[in-house]
């Protein structure tokens, strides 16, 4: 007799196979998106909660980047130090290469901010992110919109989700420059588009004028934010379904008599009041030399070969690239359905455009995203998606986990050789972003790719905190602008007036105030005999120019620190003397 039988208990063999095992993470994960779907104002708050735990790390925390975004920054507060909303200039430099309306929306937020109270708002250039940071949200809610036009809402929640998470749309939302807003209205218009086309039931009395007056709208709010960006993407999308579908009655139902005129009326008054201020020389440089110089030839040291974009797709739609490729075969298949041949015309006409451009910059193909994650859950959806199938679908599910590995790893190598001993606070989300890489790819062989993906997520916000909230603000190394206005304010006299001579990042002029004078180390060395209360940076490679030119002059001055850094917008390092003039 057994102890169980001595003990009077009774072991029924098979009964543990009946208990309900315990969801896992990626199960459970997905009954969280099952339980969201029951509404839409659940979905809404279940896309906007995951994009804020995705945008979130390093929003506040990320010094000013250069150059765009301090650049951009810099414009900002001269227009709300200057009172002028029309022209666009950085100190003396008209700033003549993109529209108003990011500007606008900055300066808008910064203004409620001093409003409320905010201390020093003009030069807290988390404020400045704001304008991305909603643009940003609105773009994964109107993914989820596009995506009712194709799948459920269940699916529809899955490919917004894959937008929260990546990479390229994340970077934006933390950068206060024109890109995220832009990839809102384009995602408002490419909507707009995709119900008119793919609409079974006839629209309600207010569908039939809000859809319309959205796509006109933000066609307008596009072309304020980034010129002619959205037309080219919009203009394609029409043209290549169109001449596949050979049909165009669909384009009546957003009624162009009505939105043409509409949008001219949005945009017309800024361009007329640019071109009678500048005298026409903002279309010169805005076209002239800025978008036609980009198509004509790299710009700024940023050329790329064709190909740049599939290779970098890899890391910049991570983590949900993996399934874009798992779906390949199945959009293959269906090409000659008609919403595949909307998303196809959506993404391939512009996506060539953009590989054939010398110039070439990670988020112009951000707006062609949603279409590639919607192809991707309609593959989901129909059960299409066999990620085992094929060698180089297979090979694609280990990415999640290398590039949970990679991205932290090369923050940490980065942040060892220029700030040792700092960032050890990464560690913890280093190791969860690997782990959870791994489980993603075991959860997708078991279970299946839609909750793979769901665990990869987790992975994504390890990756983020660990690199964007711990590891990048670590490196103060690669952003001096901020020790070198503190240490130019710890000169002994109030508000000091400061020339760099080695360091001319827009940072520094944001940070430090708009009259910042850049110039050489004799140019210094004059800045600093013309008056009290001035202060010079300069690198002591060109300290022997700097006390050649004080003698000349008879300047007396007296060195107040040495501020170390690295410009990794020229991968050099500098040993900045703060030099501070002597009565």
């Amino acid at each position: 007799m057994s102890r169980g039988e001595e003990r009077g208990i009774v072991t029924i063999e098979g009964a543990e196979d009946d208990l309900p095992s315990p969801p896992s993470l990626g199960g459970w994960l997905m009954n969280l998106v099952d339980a969201a779907t029951a509404s839409h104002r659940r979905a809404i708050a279940l896309l906007v909660a995951l994009a804020v735990l995705c945008f979130a790390p390093g929003f506040f925390s990320l010094p000013p980047v250069d150059r765009d975004e301090a650049r951009f920054a810099q414009a900002t507060k001269q227009m709300l130090e200057g009172g002028d909303y029309v022209d666009i200039r950085f100190q003396t430099e008209a700033r003549h290469k993109k529209p108003v309306g990011i500007y606008w929306l900055q300066a808008g937020v910064v203004s409620v901010a001093e409003a409320v109270g905010i201390p020093e708002a003009r030069t807290q250039i988390w404020l400045y992110r704001i304008p991305s940071l909603i643009g940003a949200i609105g773009g994964v809610l109107l993914t989820y919109w596009t995506a009712l036009a194709f799948v459920s809402r269940r699916w529809a929640v899955v490919a917004a989700a894959m937008l929260a998470s990546c990479v390229l749309l994340g970077v934006e939302a933390r950068l206060a420059k024109t890109d995220a807003m832009l990839f809102l209205t384009i995602m408002a218009a490419q909507g707009a588009l995709a119900h008119a086309f793919c609409r079974r039931v006839a629209w309600s009395g207010r569908e039939r004028w809000l859809i319309p007056a959205t796509f006109w709208t933000a066609l307008a709010a596009g072309v304020l934010l980034k010129g002619p960006i959205i037309l080219m993407v919009v203009g394609l999308t029409v043209l290549g379904t169109g001449l596949i579908t050979k049909s165009w009655r669909w384009l009546g139902a957003l009624r162009p008599a009505f939105g043409l005129p509409w949008a001219l009326l949005l945009i017309l008054p800024w361009f007329v009041a640019i071109t009678l201020k500048t005298q026409g020389a903002f279309f010169g440089e805005a076209v002239g030399h800025d978008m036609l110089g980009k198509i004509a030839a790299g710009q700024e040291k940023h050329w790329g070969p064709p190909g740049f974009y599939l290779v970098a797709f890899w890391v910049t739609f991570w983590p949900a690239a993996p399934m874009v490729l798992f779906a390949a075969p199945a959009t293959w298949r269906d090409r000659f359905d008609p919403k595949v041949m909307f998303l196809l015309a959506w993404v391939v006409p512009a996506w060539l455009i953009f590989e054939m451009v010398p110039t070439k910059l990670p988020h112009y193909v951000l707006p062609l995203f949603p279409a590639l994650a919607i192809l991707a859950v309609r593959a989901l959806e129909r059960g299409a998606v066999e990620p085992a199938a094929r060698w180089w679908t297979r090979g694609a599910e280990w990415w999640w986990a290398a590039i949970g590995l990679l991205l932290p790893a090369l923050a940490l190598i980065g942040l060892l050789l220029f700030h040792r001993g700092a960032g050890f606070l990464a560690w913890p989300f280093m190791f969860a972003a690997g782990f959870l890489g791994f489980k993603a790819v075991e959860t997708l062989r078991v279970e299946g790719p839609e909750r793979g993906f769901m665990v990869s997520i987790l992975a994504a916000v390890a990756v983020y905190v660990a690199v964007l909230q711990v590891l990048i603000p670590a490196t103060r190394t690669y952003f001096p602008a901020a020790a070198l206005v503190a240490a130019a304010n710890g000169a002994g006299c109030p508000d000091p007036k400061i020339a760099s001579a080695s360091y001319r990042e827009p940072s520094l002029v944001f940070l430090g105030g708009t009259d910042v004078e850049l110039t050489d180390a004799s140019g210094a060395a004059r800045f600093l005999r013309e008056g009290d209360c001035r202060v010079a940076f300069v690198d002591r490679r060109h300290e022997r120019a700097f006390a050649l030119e004080a003698e000349a002059l008879g300047l007396r001055y007296r060195l107040l620190t040495v501020v170390k850094a690295a410009n990794y917008n020229g991968g050099r390092r500098l040993n900045l003397a703060v030099f501070v003039n002597t009565p």
